[in-house]
């Protein structure tokens, strides 16, 4: 049996936020047939790339068994998250504005693939590792306290 870490960001600022983060790693943990290996504390921070509402945000490490290739694997994951989304009440919402950039929306729950394992996956739904992690506070915080060292060697420009 191989195992593989994944890393995921969660984040909330509709409604009951913590409760919202609570029933997503409810969810997760059976989607996954696992309980998260660890959780980050909860930060509240300004919404990002839009005026909205404060977001609740965490991040979260499940160690997975790995069902073949990590782009197949990665794309069923998404598919689970989608799915505990879509149930939360999330509504799909890939808008973009007149110079083709995302407009991003309030949202009751919203779970990033963060890492898989030290892979590299580019698919047309899935790039891995996430490539606005750089760039979002909300995510290197809560991600810096749940970081395997390994995670951290491979990507030292994240978390620097």
């Amino acid at each position: 049996m191989t195992f593989v870490n994944v890393y995921f960001g969660l984040g909330s600022n509709l409604g009951n936020r913590l409760r919202h983060i609570e029933t997503a790693l409810e969810r997760m943990n059976a989607a996954f047939g696992t309980r998260y290996t660890s959780l980050s504390h909860v930060i509240e921070t300004d919404a990002w790339g839009f005026q909205g509402n404060r977001f609740l945000n965490a991040c979260v490490l499940y160690r997975l068994y790995r069902k073949g290739t990590p782009e197949e694997h990665g794309l069923e994951i998404l598919r689970a998250c989608k799915e505990i989304e879509h149930a939360l009440g999330r509504v799909e919402d890939k808008d973009t504005d007149e110079a083709g950039k995302r407009v991003y929306h309030n949202r009751p729950i919203d779970i990033d693939i963060l890492f898989y394992g030290l892979e590299h996956i580019e698919t047309e739904e899935l790039i891995v590792p996430h490539p606005l992690i750089a760039k979002r506070d909300f995510v290197k915080i809560p991600l810096r306290e749940i970081a395997k060292p390994s995670l951290k060697s491979a990507f030292p420009e994240l978390f620097m």
